[in-house]
């Protein structure tokens, strides 16, 4: 069973950046596209970024796509976003997790939470 462990997120002001982690145990990292999701109160988890197998970012949030930026590291067993000029509505929880269905994603880490004041 997939066990992930989100990381690096904090408190920042508007602008700033940071980097998130995900270590990720239990699959082949390299057999799998991998996403980041982010939820807030109140509000579902929400998918916005994700790699391919090969490398290739998808934006799912147009919001995100000059400021987001998703890099794997297959021999880490390790998925990172990288977030830039952040903003207030950024705010929430992020997750990562495979490219699968909704039902089939049955395991979720921790989270990272992620605040950014205006």
């Amino acid at each position: 069973q997939v066990q992930l462990v989100e990381s690096g997120g904090g408190l920042v002001q508007a602008g700033a950046s940071l980097n998130l982690s995900c270590a990720i145990s239990g699959i082949h990292l390299s057999a799998n596209a991998m996403g980041w999701y982010r939820q807030t109160p109140g509000q579902q988890r929400t998918l916005i970024i994700s790699i391919s197998r090969s490398g290739n970012p998808y934006y799912y949030v147009d919001a995100i796509k000059d400021r987001f930026t998703i890099f794997r590291d297959d021999a880490k067993n390790t998925v990172y976003l990288r977030m830039d000029n952040l903003k207030p509505e950024d705010t929430a929880v992020y997750f990562c997790n495979q490219i699968l269905p909704p039902a089939s994603l049955t395991s979720w880490g921790q989270g990272t939470q992620v605040t950014v004041s205006s």
